[in-house]
This record gives structure tokens, C-alpha cells and sequence, in this order.
């Protein structure tokens, strides 16, 4: 992209309790970071209260020429089924495949009583459509215009809100579609119209459909966001046109792409991407070697992988029990403490920032992990985001005590430690299932932990998985807002076409590339940036014959600047090889279908880049000490020293039990650790 002439760049994480911001100048590389409550019915007011603040010390907004958002907007209505009433329009003859679904079954597979979630679109709004286009695209049926003007009037009197369109085998021939979308202009204008084959043109049609509906389920909530927030930033003084989304593949995307074209189910897991994202380009030595991320706020917390120096990536999700097939970072999250059955457990829900944890003292009863920290000692009551805001250690103790401890008969220092301890082991597990799964070695990989919490419980977390080493990044606490500030803007396009790899030719794919390509340059170009600063990144998905699954492989380095026939030959071999690494085995004679074509656009945006620190001329070492505090570890009551980040020397080292504090975090150093500032200023710590 262009460089901008404005001195700021700011980036935004929308947390479920707490909002950050963290502005870059430009001119001397310094970060000015703002945490506010979140403000769950409208998050945009968190932001424009954290910009405010911003503007209040003497930031003059028109200088900022960069704002990226990530946000759980989408991910919060769609697990509060708060989304618009949508309707379905569907090939007649197919309207039972939103009730059919797949064989899929979430949870306990031998659960009897398994009930598939409800369908988005319920079957009064579900009208479906005389046509049909084969397996290759061609037209078996002319759409009949006149049924979805029946159907769209219906519809409209019936208060929908957006619909979804899901036509049989329209990822080959979207004409059909895009008929239909231009009745429905013409008969409800005001309706959102989301059409699966520019959501999701690809085979299978349970994901498609699913994945389509969701988009419409979500957009008018993204849309009405959005246009609230840019009319905040335009009231701010905020002039710069260049506002972006985080996307749940790491990368961001303009607001503008964000409300059109059928990409609002790109945002569902635009969260807890920042943080990865931030960390494999921050720690980009680590990241090569293998990186754990485990980012934790104050009620929940999001684990990745990233090798080879990128996050791992999925392209099939299931969020909310609902399937949504588009490429994301590889996540997983992992929460208030809950009595069930007698035995104490942990999680998966969220006290969010609305009550929020008991110690909050907004009215919250519910018991959190946060909650569990503050009573075994590990953070300070009135240094809480610089001693801004109090926790209430009573409060604390009195949720812990009534939920937990009495109900189970135990000390309340017993149920804190073993709230904390199923929330170690828990985080622990779901690392190792992931790391199994991949054949990974976690001994050779780093902890990087963020988020508020994430340093208080890294040492437990590592200890039970047998690393040895964990990077705590200088600014935790604002980790993922400054993730936000290491991406790139990216777009992701898919076609699929089922047929058998050796049938192919070189021309044929190379012409389905190109016209991949071509979108891209239509949509780059209508978003106001420009298609030559792109880098186009093709891949193939590809799979055995048979196989109901199938495997992306790059197809980097097996061509210039077209497909040749070598291309082809050369991405066998390495299908062969990549099937080989992950399931263990390949089968070299079976024949390869190919599946789909992808082709992913990044264009470069400037970048934040840590500055190394010096030694300064006199060791700070002394007014790093805050003094002592008692905690509670591992059952053990302990002194563990107290010291202020910002005050401790390059190269210094810290040996615990001791409790490293800050603004924006905590970072807890257990007796069988110790730590050492490095030149950018990350707290490496390693078991001793």
C-alpha cells in the first residue's frame, strides 16, 4: 500500500472485558497504550471512549492514518442468537438439507439424546425454487423468476430481514443466484441478500449452505456496527479512509469489505487472531522454531500453534455448534468456575466485561478464574491497570466461598487453588491434544502467553507439558491490539471443481487462477488500494480418490509465471508428502481428485517493529524491588518479591517466587523458574 502521511497508526482489540488500544507513532516508534472497559451492548462506545482518552492527552486525530478493529461483534450475536430473522431460498426438492445437516455429532458421540441446534432459517421462511444446474454447471432448469417474486413478497411481509439464496451446484454456475438477488432488489430493497456462491463456492453443500446463512444472519449486526462506528470515528475527527477489520485468517480487510460481497463470516473469529498474528511476526525467531500462544483476559483464554514462522490455519470451523467453512487460524478456546455433579469445574463460560469477575464489585457473583487469582495473591488489588481501577479481594473471597467452597465443603484458599489448577490442566490438555494431532515436540517449542492473565499462568501451564521456556511480549496486556499493527490486508477466493488430478491440464487450471486473480483485482481496486503492491498466493485442495476429506498444498515454487505440466507433476509429489507428515502414511499408486482452487491476495500494510533497547547508564535495579507478598502456590504458602516491569534493566535477571507487575498485566515466576529481560524488551523465562 501506499505510505500514508500521517504520523499514527492504531490498532484496536475488542476483549470480552476489557477494550485496548495501542497507537504507534510513526516518528519515534513509541507506543502509547489505553485499556476501558468493554462495553458489551455497543462495543463501538469501549473504542471511542479509549480514542477520546487518546485525543484528550493531545493526539490529534486527523494524524491517524491507520485503524484496525478486531472484534467479537459476529461471535457475541451469534452465541446469543441475536442475529436478523433471515429467510432461505433453495433448489425445490432440497429444503431439508438445513435439517438434515451431515452425520456430525459435537459433544458425546454415544449421547441419546442428541438434538441438532435449530435452524437459523425455520421452514415457514424456507421457500424453495424450480431450477437446476448439473454437477459441470449447465442448466438443467431455467430459474423460474416468478416463484422468487412469490417468494421474496412473502418473505417481506413475513419481517425478514436478510436472506440467504443456496442453489444446487451454483459454485459452477452462479447465474441463477445472481438472478434471484436482483428480483429481490426489486421487490424488498431494504433486504440483505447473501448468495453461497460468492460466500462460499465450494462444494459440499451442508457447509455451504451453513456457512451462508450465517453471513446472513450476521451481516445486518456487522453492517449496523460498522456504520455506528464510522460515524464515531468521523465525529472523533478520524479522516483516514483506511479502517480495517480483522479477519479470523490473521490478515485484515477493509469495513468496506467487510459489509458486502459476503464476507461477514470472515470476522467470526476476528478476535483472538490479532494475538497470534502478533506473535509470529514479533517473535519471529520463535515462531520458525515453533511457538505456543495462549492469550488469557480476565474470563477465557485462546491457544494456537504457529511453525514454520505462521500460524497454523483451518478452513472448517464449528463455532456455536454451527459450520462455518471459511480459512481461520487453527484456535482453540478454553470461564467461570461451576459446581457440577459435586465436582468443581471450569469454563466454557464468560463473566465478559458486564458483570464481569466478582472482584470487579459491578455486580458479579459468578466465580472466575480471575477471582481465584486475586485471593491466592497473585495480583495486587490496588495496582490493577496502574491502580486505575480497585479489585475488591472481599468480594472475591465471598463469591468463591458461597458457590465453591461451602457447597464442596473446603477451605476458600482450596477452591481458588483448585479453580486455578483445573484451568492449568485444562489449557495443558487442549495444548497436547493439539500438538498430538500434528506430531509436534512441545519440549523444543516457546510459551509465549498475553492477554491480562496469561503470564500469571504460563509457568503451570508449561511445567505440565514439559516446556522450558516462555516469552512474555513487554506489553501482554495489549498484546492482540498491537497484533493489529503486524498484518497484512488479505482476501481469500475459492472455486472448487471436482475432477481427477491427471485429467487436468495446465491451460484449464491456469485459466481458473486468472479469473480467481481477475475478482481480486476488481475488488482491490473498487476498496481503493492497488492490485500491484498485491502478491497473489495459489494453492491446490487435493485428495486421495475416495477420500471424504482433502489437504491444501501450496503451489509456491512449482511454476514462474504459468502452470506447466512439470507444475502438476511436482504437486503430486508434495501431496504425497504432506499427507505422509500429518496422517502418518500416503498412498503413492492411489489416482488424486482435485477439489477446489484457492487463491489467497496479501497486500503488504507498514508494519510495527519493536526497537531494541539499550542498558541504561545506571542499573534501575533497586527501584524494580515493590517488596514482598504472600502467596499461595502448588498448596504452599510462600514470600514471593514484587517487582515493576518497566523499572528492570536490560539482562537482569529475576529468580523466583516472585510477581512481576505492570500496567496492562501480571507475570508470575514459580520457584523453579527465572527470568531475564532481553533486547526487546519480552521477559524470557526458563526453568532452572
Amino acid at each position: 500500500m501506499t505510505a500514508e502521511p500521517y504520523r499514527y497508526r492504531l490498532g484496536v482489540d475488542v476483549g470480552g472485558t476489557h477494550t485496548d488500544l495501542v497507537l504507534l507513532d510513526t516518528v519515534t516508534g513509541e507506543l502509547l497504550v489505553e485499556k476501558v472497559p468493554s462495553t458489551p451492548k455497543n462495543p463501538a462506545i469501549g473504542v471511542l471512549e479509549g480514542m477520546a482518552n487518546f485525543i484528550a492527552k493531545g493526539i490529534p486525530p486527523s494524524q491517524i492514518g491507520f485503524f484496525a478493529h478486531g472484534t467479537t461483534i459476529t461471535t457475541n450475536a451469534l452465541l446469543e442468537m441475536r442475529g436478523a430473522k433471515i429467510g432461505l431460498l433453495i433448489t425445490k426438492g432440497y429444503r431439508a438439507v438445513q435439517e438434515v445437516q451431515n452425520q456430525a455429532r459435537d459433544g458425546n458421540l454415544f449421547d441419546y439424546f442428541y438434538s441438532k441446534p435449530v435452524p437459523i432459517a425455520p421452514q415457514s421462511l424456507t421457500k424453495e425454487i424450480p431450477e437446476r444446474c448439473d454437477y459441470a454447471g449447465q442448466v438443467l432448469q431455467a430459474l423460474d423468476s416468478d416463484a422468487v417474486r412469490r417468494a421474496a413478497r412473502e418473505l417481506k411481509d413475513a419481517g425478514v430481514e436478510s436472506v440467504a439464496v443456496c442453489y444446487l451446484f451454483s459454485f459452477m454456475n452462479p447465474r441463477h443466484e445472481q438472478e434471484t438477488r436482483a428480483v429481490l432488489r426489486e421487490e424488498c430493497p431494504a433486504v440483505h441478500v447473501s448468495l453461497s456462491s460468492e460466500v462460499l463456492p465450494r462444494i459440499r453443500e451442508w457447509p455451504r449452505l451453513s456457512t451462508t446463512l450465517l453471513n446472513a444472519y450476521l451481516e445486518p449486526v456487522i453492517m449496523q456496527y460498522v456504520s455506528h462506528l464510522n460515524r464515531g470515528l468521523d465525529g472523533a475527527g478520524l479522516r483516514t479512509q483506511q479502517r480495517f477489520l480483522m479477519q479470523s485468517n490473521g490478515g485484515v480487510m477493509p469495513f468496506s469489505a467487510a459489509i458486502a460481497g459476503g464476507r461477514t463470516v470472515h470476522t467470526l473469529f476476528s478476535g483472538p487472531a490479532a494475538g497470534a498474528q502478533a506473535s509470529a511476526h514479533l517473535a519471529r525467531e520463535d515462531a520458525r522454531r515453533g511457538l505456543v500462544t495462549l492469550d488469557m483476559g480476565g474470563t477465557s483464554a485462546d491457544i494456537a500453534f504457529i511453525e514454520g514462522g505462521a500460524p497454523l490455519e483451518v478452513t472448517e470451523s464449528i463455532i456455536a455448534r454451527r459450520q462455518v467453512d471459511v480459512p481461520s487460524l487453527d484456535m482453540v478456546t478454553s470461564s467461570i468456575a461451576w459446581i457440577d455433579a459435586g465436582f468443581l469445574n471450569v469454563g466454557p463460560h464468560s463473566a465478559g466485561a458486564d458483570p464481569g469477575p466478582a472482584c470487579y464489585a459491578r455486580g458479579g457473583h459468578e466465580p472466575t478464574v480471575t477471582d481465584a487469582d486475586l485471593v491466592c495473591g497473585y495480583l495486587n488489588p490496588d495496582y490493577f491497570l496502574g491502580g486505575a481501577h480497585n479489585l475488591d479481594v472481599a468480594a472475591a473471597r465471598a463469591t468463591l466461598k458461597a458457590r465453591i467452597a461451602d457447597p464442596l465443603n473446603m477451605e476458600v484458599g482450596a477452591a481458588a487453588a483448585g479453580i486455578q489448577r483445573i484451568v492449568d490442566m485444562r489449557m495443558a490438555d487442549e495444548i497436547r491434544v493439539f500438538a498430538a494431532k500434528r506430531g509436534v515436540d512441545l519440549s523444543a517449542f516457546t510459551l509465549l502467553p498475553f492477554g491480562g492473565a496469561g503470564g500469571v499462568h504460563a509457568a503451570a501451564v508449561a511445567e505440565e507439558l514439559g516446556m522450558r521456556r516462555i516469552l512474555v511480549p513487554p506489553r501482554p496486556g495489549a498484546f492482540s491490539a498491537l497484533g493489529l499493527l503486524c498484518t497484512d490486508v488479505v482476501h481469500d477466493y475459492i472455486r472448487s471443481e471436482l475432477r481427477n488430478l491427471a485429467e487436468i491440464t495446465a491451460e484449464h487450471a491456469e485459466g481458473i487462477f486468472r479469473q480467481l486473480e481477475s475478482a481480486a483485482h476488481a475488488e482491490l481496486t473498487g476498496e481503493g488500494m492497488s492490485a500491484a503492491d498485491a502478491r497473489f498466493m495459489r494453492e491446490l485442495d487435493l485428495r486421495y480418490s475416495g477420500q471424504g476429506y482433502e489437504l491444501r498444498i501450496p503451489l509456491v515454487g512449482l511454476f514462474d509465471e504459468r502452470l506447466t505440466p512439470a507444475s502438476f507433476v511436482a504437486v503430486r509429489e508434495r501431496f504425497d508428502e504432506r499427507h505422509a507428515h500429518i496422517h502418518g502414511h500416503a498412498a503413492n499408486e492411489r489416482p488424486v481428485e482435485l477439489v477446489s482452487y484457492r487463491l489467497r491476495v496479501r497486500v503488504a500494510v507498514p508494519k510495527y517493529e519493536p526497537l531494541e533497547i539499550r542498558a541504561p547508564a545506571s542499573s534501575r535495579s533497586a527501584a524494580a524491588v515493590k517488596g514482598k507478598r504472600t502467596i499461595t502456590l502448588n498448596g504452599a504458602t510462600m514470600q514471593a518479591m514484587l517487582y515493576e516491569r518497566t523499572q528492570l534493566d536490560l539482562g537482569m535477571r529475576v529468580a523466583g517466587p516472585a510477581i512481576i507487575e505492570q500496567f496492562d498485566a501480571t507475570t508470575l515466576i514459580p520457584p523453579s523458574w527465572s527470568g531475564r529481560v532481553d533486547g526487546h524488551g519480552n521477559l524470557v523465562l526458563t526453568r532452572t
